[in-house]
């Protein structure tokens, strides 16, 4: 499996996630640090503090968090602990065309398109699929193409069987980055 950030990204590059819509609008900014990978992909530190927007949104956010973005598959997952005062631990969002361009003059742009479906582990450790009811009004408004609507889907529901089984990197293998973006 080949990474997604290209082999010569660095401890501490930036990295600016860039979320869009199907339909092109755009959708989060959220910037991070990149802090290196593993057998599960390339993790990015956003700290506490970071400026996270999309239009007519914007805020500092409240705690730290580390992203994954995976080898492969159809997602980005955000993980956070005790100190992030929201009901999640682990957030994914179900993403097509991700891609990875150089951020001039150093770092690295990663393009998302946002597929509207979450699965998202609460505080109290529920697991469920979040933003159903978007999905299935933008895949009519958005004109989503049969096999990608049915693609997200079926890797929506691959993602739920892993996080409810607490299958790696959803067992807490997040955590090591976490910490190790702190120091």
């Amino acid at each position: 499996m080949s990474r997604r950030i290209p082999a010569q990204a660095q401890p501490g590059d930036m990295v600016v996630f860039r979320n869009w819509k199907y339909n092109r609008s755009a959708h989060w900014l959220v910037p991070g640090t990149y802090l290196g990978s593993d057998s599960y992909g390339d993790w990015i530190f956003q700290p506490a503090g970071s400026l996270v927007a999309r239009p007519g949104v914007a805020f500092f956010a409240e705690s730290d968090a580390v992203q994954l973005l995976p080898r492969e598959g159809d997602f980005v997952a955000t993980f956070y602990d005790d100190t992030y005062p929201g009901d999640f631990r682990i957030y994914i969002d179900l993403a097509t065309g991700i891609r990875v361009d150089p951020l001039l003059p150093a770092g690295w742009e990663v393009q998302v398109t946002d597929m509207d479906l979450d699965v998202i582990r609460s505080v109290t450790g529920r697991v469920y699929v979040d933003d159903e009811d978007e999905f299935a009004e933008h895949r009519v408004s958005m004109d989503y193409p049969e096999a990608l609507a049915e693609q997200i889907q079926a890797s929506c529901r691959a993602l739920y069987e892993q996080v409810l089984a607490e299958a790696a990197p959803f067992d807490g293998t997040a955590l090591t980055w976490l910490n190790k973006g702190r120091t």
